[in-house]
């Protein structure tokens, strides 16, 4: 049913001949099968995305597939439900006019009526187009005009009403889909100029004169914009094949099983956020929609500090232990990462072996009274009972290290969005520390010299090439970044400089050989005047366990020695300052980045009172610093801070 500019429609009484249709009709084979005049031959085996929707609807039915509580109205759907809603919205765009192929922009965050819009598009062949409503003015315009998008889907009406100001007056859009206004499942409203689709219009009309071909699992079913942090970005085409080969391949990793409850926080239009609700639906979970601020997570540590000393000491103490207990279980269970391949003697592996059991059995009535008295009280802070999955590249050792002694799996994964996104991934079995994990299924990886391109050995640092299933098509609309990030064998160039650990058949290391470890961004490498190559993420990551530093960007390409841009966690540092001083003085003293300096071996500070956020443009949507533009945006304050350094 369509709205044209007028202020109200009459859309109960619109008949079907005053429908425009597509000539052609592309469908999900598996998904639609049953509902189209004409009856190919349909096996089990998914070939597009939103195939999975029949499989599960029909093993899972009547089980609660969401839970939306924070919008408006609350939603809770089955398996069946889910399906359903699927199959109406496509259909509902199939009828106002959308061709497969086209682009439609989806600007939208986490919500259930966001799933249900992104597998509605993807059933019609068309392609989506996705960010959230963080994005910035500049952002939304770019990707919309370089998409070709000719309509788009919107969430809210206060995202709605910014469009109306930034995009409507230069684009041409086709028409427009508001997902959450009022008590009404998909309502619209009309304005001069535009189309609305009321997608509560679920029961619409095939016509037999319409053409009908499958989805192929190479069509392209998302183009992803890249995050951007030191260029343009870029738009990532995936295909239905690239998407599928994570649903199909993640379950050695995670271990859902019906029933699980999975908790959806992150941007729906991340790859990795996508994917993992895509696996997790196929596995017959319950998926429960949240946000950040509903989240309590990241107040643990704090917690602690601020309890009274007593608490304090017991609770470090216990945790102190637990840390010596893991240790000791790493070494006689053989997940100690190393780079070197070791040569080892029988008689010191075994005494080294012995030692280890010796130390961990002693540990064990502490560790186990730790988990009791604390580690129980954080399980219900965090929300977790099984696994926590994190994913982009590396992880802290010391995040790593406090979830390993407090007993809960934290595996750690690394993908980029040009792999739909995952690679590799630790497994609940062999999750060892430091690490990404060994590759995920039909996955190859080899670490090349960053200048000749050569294959190095195991425990060789280089920069980290994959070839496999989930690698992207390309590049939408740019065959030279194509051309460079992808070589005629199909290898695709993360841009990453990581290592393979060896392998080592006994000791401390026998379980880590073949695992991917990353050390950081290549292109983020800082070379000092002395030639000396240093990875910032490294330093930066040090420097951010000190609760005094809320944010850091270190810096020094060129220059004689690092500096940093710090932005200071000023209630840390008035506390800091209040038990030096011996005073109740409410002085910030942000003069001590001249020990923060010391500590960390960084040469001179700039200390920032702004942080680095999404909407002043100094971290992507995705939560990643922009460092250059950090270091434009303080190029003179940088320039003067060296100057002095002289």
């Amino acid at each position: 049913m369509i709205c044209c500019g007028s202020n109200s429609c009459d859309y109960d009484n619109l008949e079907p001949s005053t429908l425009e249709s597509p000539q052609l009709r592309r469908y999900s084979p598996l998904l639609e099968s049953a509902l189209l005049p004409i009856k190919d031959v349909v096996s089990g085996e998914w070939k597009a995305v939103p195939d999975i929707w029949k499989s599960v609807a029909e093993k899972y039915g009547d089980k609660v597939a969401l839970v939306d509580p924070y919008h408006d109205p609350p939603s809770v759907m089955t398996y069946k439900e889910l399906e359903q809603e699927i199959l109406n919205f496509s259909e509902g765009l199939r009828t106002i006019g959308l061709s497969p192929d086209e682009k439609i922009a989806l600007f939208a965050d986490n919500s259930c009526r966001w799933l249900v819009a992104d597998q509605g598009i993807m059933a019609t062949g068309a392609v989506n187009v996705v960010r959230g409503s963080k994005s910035s003015d500049e952002e939304i315009l770019q990707i919309y005009s370089h998409s070709e998008s000719v309509a788009v889907v919107v969430d809210t009406p206060e995202f709605f009403n910014r469009l109306a100001e930034i995009l409507f007056p230069t684009a041409e859009i086709r028409f427009i889909i508001l997902l959450w206004v009022t008590n009404q499942f998909w309502t619209v409203r009309c304005y001069p100029r535009y189309q609305f689709l009321v997608t509560r219009i679920l029961k619409t009309w095939v016509k037999k004169a319409h053409s009908y071909e499958t989805i192929r699992p190479d069509d392209v079913a998302t183009l992803v914009y890249t995050s951007g942090t030191s260029s343009t970005p870029k738009a990532v085409m995936l295909t239905h094949q690239n998407i599928l080969h994570q649903i199909e391949n993640l379950r050695e990793i995670v271990p859902a099983e019906p029933g699980d409850r999975f908790l959806s926080m992150l941007p729906p239009w991340h790859m990795y956020e996508r994917s993992a609700e895509y696996f997790m639906f196929s596995c017959g979970i319950q998926q429960v929609y949240t946000t950040v601020r509903k989240l309590k997570v990241f107040a643990i540590q704090k917690q602690i500090s601020s309890s009274s000393a007593a608490r304090k000491f017991f609770a470090s103490s216990l945790i102190k232990i637990s840390f010596l207990y893991m240790e000791a279980k790493r070494v006689y269970q053989g997940k100690v990462l190393t780079e070197q391949k070791e040569e080892l003697h029988l008689v010191s592996v075994t005494l080294e072996w012995v030692r280890a059991r010796v130390v961990a059995v002693l540990l064990w009535p502490l560790h186990t009274l730790a988990t009791i008295l604390v580690y129980r009280k954080i399980y219900s802070t965090i929300g977790i009972r099984k696994a926590g999955i994190s994913g982009g590249g590396s992880l802290p050792m010391h995040i790593d290290r406090f979830f390993e002694a407090i007993g809960l799996t934290l595996q750690n994964g690394y993908g980029l969005t040009e792999t739909s996104p995952v690679i590799a991934a630790r497994r609940p079995d062999c999750n060892v520390l430091g690490t990404i994990g060994h590759p995920i299924k039909h996955t190859e990886i080899k670490v090349v010299d960053p200048e000749t391109g050569q294959i190095l050995s195991n425990g060789s640092k280089g920069i980290i090439k994959v070839r496999g299933p989930q690698v992207m098509k390309g590049y939408y609309k740019n065959s030279s970044s194509t051309n460079q990030a992808l070589d005629k064998d199909g290898w695709f160039n993360t841009g990453d400089i990581g290592w393979i650990a060896p392998k080592n058949t006994m000791g401390r290391s026998r379980q880590c050989g073949g695992m991917i470890v990353i050390e950081g961004r290549a292109k983020d490498t800082i070379v000092l005047s002395s030639g000396e190559n240093v990875e910032p993420s490294e330093l930066e990551e040090a420097a951010g366990r000190s609760n005094l530093i809320k944010q850091i960007v270190v810096i020094g390409q060129d220059q004689r020695r690092l500096g940093a841009l710090i932005v200071p966690d000023k209630e840390e540092l008035v506390l800091a300052a209040k038990r030096l001083s011996g005073t109740h003085s409410t002085s910030s003293e942000l003069s001590a980045d001249e020990d923060i300096g010391r500590s960390f071996q960084i040469g001179p500070i700039l200390i920032l009172d702004e942080p680095f956020t999404i909407d002043n443009g100094l971290m992507t949507s995705t939560m990643k610093v922009r460092r250059d533009a950090v270091v434009d945006r303080y190029k003179d304050q940088i320039a003067k801070m060296y100057k002095k350094d002289i």
